[in-house]
């Protein structure tokens, strides 16, 4: 009996699609397959092309899809064309060897232009958010870099809708543009930028349902030469009646849940994530949404009967 292999190959994109459709978080995915935001990053991103078939089964699990829906197609196999005698084999690897100079000298020169040896590669930024926020509170907005010590300047911008308000970021931007939804923050050493917090406000009159994207650009400026790359990882917020902190939008803020946020309010002590807040629905054991004064209210729940 032949066994299933160890490892399968999955596709990134196939998996951020479900994901997204699904309208789940990185951070719940990693949580159901026991793995880290960042190695569910990396699936998404094609970075490991193949995982392990007990991985790629517990993350099909979590996006609720068979496990064929997140492997890779397969190429089709082709009839085998007949082969070549040596003349023809000689000359047409003298072509293959000459398409593979010009590729590389075409890759060389924009990849490492004038010699810098600078490569896109070499900044990351990627964003991570809660599911959802509710009309008129606060939602944080973490951003994570990761950027090699060639890169002397770097320029990030994020982009959010009209409307939405920046009330706090750690550290604080070079510029903020509130009415347009733009915001900047600009160093000259962004090998030791590690990480960007910042809270935006929702609107009150925002609509419960409505998707929400954020977008984000990274330019660099490394001996002359511009790279632009696009800020990776989540992008999209559910306008909702839950807090941010409620991960699964249960109406409650469980224990898992409130140790992600005691995580999230280490990074920063210039931010007010509002812990307090957080805490007296944690403690309730659950909560509501006032719409008409747009915050969170404890409710109280009964204990669990005895055994």
């Amino acid at each position: 009996m032949k066994s299933a292999p160890p490892s399968v190959a999955i596709d990134g994109e196939k998996i951020r699609h479900i994901r997204e459709t699904a309208r789940l978080t990185q951070l719940y995915v990693a949580k159901v397959v026991n793995v880290t935001t960042d190695t569910v990053s990396r699936w998404e991103n094609n970075r490991y092309p193949t995982i392990r078939r007990d991985n790629a089964l517990k993350l099909a699990e979590a996006l609720e899809v068979e496990l064929a829906q997140i492997l890779r197609a397969e190429e089709p196999e082709s009839c085998l064309p007949a082969p070549l005698g040596p003349r023809r084999a000689g000359a047409l690897k003298l072509v293959l060897f000459g398409i593979f100079l010009i590729g590389g000298a075409v890759a060389a020169w924009f990849f490492w232009p004038s010699g810098s040896g600078i490569r896109s590669e070499l900044v990351r930024v990627e964003r991570f958010l809660p599911p959802q926020v509710a009309p008129g509170t606060r939602v944080p907005v973490h951003l994570r870099l990761e950027a090699d010590t060639k890169v002397t300047g770097l320029i990030l911008r994020e982009n959010f809708p009209p409307g939405w308000i920046l009330v706090e970021a750690d550290p604080p931007p070079t510029s903020l543009d509130n009415l347009n939804g733009s915001v900047r923050w600009m160093t000259r050493h962004p090998q030791q930028l590690k990480q960007i917090v910042y809270l935006l406000e929702a609107p009150t009159a925002v609509s419960a349902g409505a998707l929400v994207n954020l977008e984000g650009e990274v330019v660099a400026n490394p001996e002359g030469q511009n790279l632009s790359i696009v800020v990776v990882g989540e992008s999209s917020l559910l306008v909702a009646p839950y807090h941010w902190a409620d991960e699964n939008a249960d109406l409650t803020i469980g224990d898992g849940e409130i140790l992600d946020v005691s995580d999230l309010v280490d990074l920063s002590d210039n931010i007010h994530f509002g812990w307090n807040e957080i805490e007296a629905l944690w403690d309730a054991g659950a909560y509501r949404f006032d719409l008409e004064k747009n915050q969170f209210v404890p409710l109280k729940t009964p204990p669990p009967p005895d055994s």
